[in-house]
């Protein structure tokens, strides 16, 4: 059995409509595959735990459902999905297992069934309480639907619910933003991922954008967006951990945490992602060429690499000063055996003249300016 902290993350690439904004491994208009898809991803989680547990079942610290959208599933799909979960992993003592839900599809005794096996935390796909903008970005949810679908995961019982917002969004306002987030710290849930809309190539956005048919708030108004949430969320008692994502106190996601902190994960199902071992993997993107690599009753990848100190380093740091805690000095000198100022000290000392970084005895953290042009700051920790 494993005695390290590892993540699992399983991917459910089903959609009921394909959002006019999303690059992800995900698929509308496929349900005669699901029982089939299913079925793989059992078998995949079989071959993980015997290559990993040593015929035993896999010991995560946190699981993570997404997609697509794992609410689309059936109840008698979902019901299949947690049966290979608890044949394959020890769900018990995991600390958190989360579940992603999109309004339109989920429901009291999908909520239910969650609850029973052992999910304890629920995201849900709000991005915004506005019908227009909800319209313009191909959700096929209303805000109306939305307040109602978290009101009724708080009477399933959960209490840990999590919501993602988003701003910049074709036709919408400061006034907009301003009462989606008015309502979502009334609902009462205990997170809020809020993400700045990135035009992502291939998307129905981008195209529409081509054709000069897109109309975006203006940059200024975008800044405007943000510079407002970021003090309002900490005000309203939703703490930043991350340069996306608000917590209550003790409610950050630990699953996402894990990644942030260079900690090994195991994904399963199509366009999946693992760290493990200092590798790094990548399953097949389609369902068909996913489906058809796991009946071939081994693990095969589209992509193994093995990451090079150099890269390691990189993304050690990328990836820590996601967090608002910064880079771990310690964790650092530890994983590499060098100082993180032997390595970036020249890049350290010119983002803290600008205003960017922060400097503790323990940790390399971005300052609220730097978290606001974090981009800019991790280009200058690629290595030459």
């Amino acid at each position: 059995m494993m005695k390290i902290d590892f993540g699992v993350y399983i991917h459910i690439p089903f959609c009921k409509q394909k959002c006019f904004y999303c690059d992800f491994p995900s698929f509308a208009g496929r349900e005669k595959y699901i029982d089939d898809y299913l079925n793989s991803l059992h078998h995949e989680m079989e071959l993980g735990a015997e290559r990993i547990a040593e015929k035993g079942k896999l010991t995560p610290h946190t699981i993570y459902i997404g997609g697509g959208t794992p609410s689309h599933l059936n109840l008698s799909q979902m019901e299949m999905l947690f049966k290979s979960i608890h044949a394959n992993m020890q769900v018990k003592n995991v600390a958190e297992f989360t579940m992603e839900a999109n309004p339109c599809t989920i429901d009291e005794e999908k909520l239910h069934l969650m609850k029973d096996n052992g999910v304890n935390r629920v995201s849900i796909g709000v991005q915004s309480f506005d019908n227009g903008c909800l319209k313009r970005i191909g959700r096929v949810h209303t805000g109306e639907m939305a307040i109602e679908k978290v009101s009724m995961a708080q009477r399933a019982g959960f209490d840990n619910i999590s919501i993602d917002l988003m701003y910049g969004l074709p036709g919408q306002s400061i006034d907009i933003l301003k009462e989606s987030l008015d309502k979502a710290v009334a609902l009462g849930v205990q997170h809020i991922s809020i993400y700045g809309l990135q035009l992502e190539e291939g998307t129905v956005l981008a195209k529409q954008q081509e054709l000069h048919k897109l109309e975006l708030p203006a940059d200024e108004a975008v800044e405007e967006m943000y510079d407002y949430l970021v003090e309002y969320l900490p005000a309203h008692g939703f703490n930043r951990y991350e340069i996306s994502n608000y917590a209550l106190e003790e409610y950050h996601s630990r699953h996402n945490t894990l990644y942030w902190q260079d900690v090994p994960y195991l994904g399963f199902g199509s366009g999946a992602h693992s760290y493990w071992q200092g590798n790094r993997y990548e399953n097949p993107v389609t369902i068909g060429d996913y489906i058809e690599a796991v009946s071939k009753d081994k693990f095969l990848h589209i992509m193994e690499e093995s990451v090079s100190e150099r890269a390691h380093m990189e993304e050690f740091c990328f990836l820590g000063l996601r967090m608002t805690s910064g880079i771990n000095k310690r964790k650092f000198r530890e994983i590499f055996n060098k100082d993180i100022n032997e390595v970036f000290g020249k890049v350290i000392d010119k983002m803290v003249a600008k205003a960017l970084l922060g400097e503790s005895e323990t940790a390399i953290f971005l300052t609220p300016l730097g978290m606001k042009y974090g981009n800019v700051v991790f280009g200058e920790f690629i290595l030459e």
